[in-house]
């Protein structure tokens, strides 16, 4: 897996030198993975667009999505093809910490067949062919950027297909008028809170029903899991997770300092 420091070292090397699609460029918000290429690239003023909050499939002949997020407004869309060395999960993984680390919200994150269908995330939801492979190579992320850019989104797919080719695609969405509340999915918190071994919810103060309602399915997909509480509301948030079901055993209280609510994985 790549490295951050690694990522980064390689991008100030000059990963420019690229054959990328003529007028085509980079998202500001999004790191580009050493030696990939631009090989398709869209700029339009205003569109409508749906990014789904689950799996993509297609039940009697109509798409289906469990959730989804609907907006209109610029969008930038852009293709890498990406160097043999790297996979697609490299860059998501570098884009991802680098966008939480700026205040990003995730708001979806799948990872092979539990994303759906890759025929549809490619020729149905971002009308690209070049998207289609196997499914249990595919992987992708929806953002929501840190202000002052929290009325854009940004969807990031990753594909390897079948003929070992790499690409991960792009779309920064810039709505034109202000997003309403899209809270994550329960799944997506979980998954990172496994994956970093930290979930920091900064805008969270003193607990709400939505919330606490959002964390306690969170926490109960796994009854084993065990994690600590930080912040200044940290023990009333205890309580408001043990309301929603989640043992008491299972809840410590860490610091009471800090911005809204910190929760870690306890080993």
């Amino acid at each position: 897996m790549l490295s951050r420091l690694s990522f980064y070292l390689l991008c100030l090397s000059g990963s420019a030198l690229a054959a990328d699609m003529p007028g085509s460029q980079d998202l500001d918000v999004l790191p580009r993975l050493p030696r990939s290429e631009i090989v398709d690239y869209q700029d339009v003023a205003s569109l409508e667009k749906r990014y789904p909050l689950g799996a993509v499939q297609r039940i009697s002949s109509q798409l289906r999505l469990e959730r989804e997020v609907l907006a209109e407004g610029r969008l930038r869309s852009l293709t890498y093809r990406l160097p043999d060395e790297h996979t697609p999960r490299d860059a998501l993984t570098a884009a991802r910490q680098t966008l939480l680390e700026q205040g990003a919200q995730l708001l979806y994150w799948c990872v092979g067949r539990e994303c759906g269908s890759s025929s549809l995330w490619a020729n149905v939801i971002f009308d690209n062919a070049k998207l289609y492979g196997p499914e249990e190579r595919q992987s992708y992320l929806l953002l929501r950027l840190a202000p002052p850019q929290q009325d854009s989104l940004l969807a990031l797919y990753g594909i390897t297909r079948g003929n070992r080719r790499s690409y991960l695609h792009a779309e920064q969405l810039d709505a034109s008028t202000p997003l309403q509340a899209v809270l994550p999915v329960a799944a997506t918190l979980l998954r990172q809170l496994r994956e970093h071994g930290a979930l920091a919810l900064p805008h969270l103060q003193a607990p709400d029903e939505v919330w606490s309602e959002l964390l306690g399915r969170t926490l109960n997909l796994d009854s084993t899991l065990r994690v600590s509480l930080s912040g200044a509301s940290a023990a009333a948030w205890a309580q408001a997770l043990q309301k929603q079901g989640v043992r008491a055993s299972r809840l410590e209280l860490g610091s009471a300092s800090g911005d809204g609510l910190l929760l870690q994985q306890l080993r």
